[in-house]
């Protein structure tokens, strides 16, 4: 009861997180899930809740997505679904602990130390980034830094950026729980109690609204380091405790 209940507070928090600052719930939910359930049964929770809520912002902030740059994502975001999801499939849970600390350490690294030094162009940027975040996105339940590194080395605008992630959430989730699936690498029944998938999935609008509500008061940069802190930590975590299963 107190684990599904600490994940359920991990998706209210993330969903406010990605109202303000356009990501955050993956980013939130899948290390903190993923350490109190196991990867497989907790970047699946992060999944289904971030469908949730990257369809309602999609609606909410549909007037600044940029569709040429979502579609063109859109078939790299499956095709590194599909292969993520095969990795899922065939390795051990202590390998994918380390895949996911890893996978979100590394992105976080590159997202904070990207800001200034690179600075990319063309159509092979944006199609890396779509593989990469459609295959992280179903490893590790985080799609959001793969696409903020291609999104600070390109300088593009926060505003639209942040409008266009939801599409593209959207779309890697819904990939990602589609391709688990159809290759059986879903978490095994009742690891997850019925009733918590329900709360948690209720438990979105309820963030978007708290976050809504605080989006005036709270700078958008103060929270992107916040969803920062908690991924990295979850990412930590995740990554000693595959580690020492590895090793042991």
């Amino acid at each position: 009861m107190t684990t599904a209940l600490l994940v359920v507070l991990a998706v209210a928090v993330g969903a406010a997180l990605q109202r303000v600052a356009g990501m955050g719930l993956g980013m939130t939910v899948a290390p903190v899930a993923s350490v109190l359930l196991g990867p497989v049964a907790g970047v699946t929770v992060s999944n289904v809740t971030a469908i949730v809520a990257a369809a309602i912002l999609a609606v909410l902030l549909r007037g600044d997505v940029d569709w040429r740059r979502f579609w063109t994502l859109a078939p790299l975001l499956v095709l590194g679904s599909v292969l993520g999801a095969l990795v899922v499939r065939h390795t051990s849970t202590a390998a994918l602990d380390i895949v996911l600390g890893a996978s979100v350490l590394i992105a976080i690294a590159a997202v904070l130390g990207l800001q200034e030094r690179i600075r990319v162009t063309g159509r092979g940027a944006v199609l890396v980034s779509g593989a990469v975040g459609g295959f992280m996105n179903t490893t590790s339940g985080v799609a959001g830094p793969a696409m903020a590194v291609y999104a600070v080395a390109s300088r593009w605008e926060h505003r639209s950026f942040a409008a266009t992630l939801q599409p593209i959430f959207l779309l890697a989730n819904v990939a990602s729980v589609i391709t688990k699936l159809s290759l059986g690498a879903m978490p095994e029944p009742g690891v997850v109690p019925w009733w918590a998938w329900w709360v948690a999935c209720a438990m979105v609008p309820v963030g978007i609204v708290l976050g809504s509500v605080v989006s005036g008061r709270v700078r958008t940069q103060t929270a992107r380091r916040v969803a920062i802190s908690v991924a990295a930590a979850g990412g930590a975590i995740a990554l000693v405790r595959g580690l020492v299963g590895w090793l042991g």
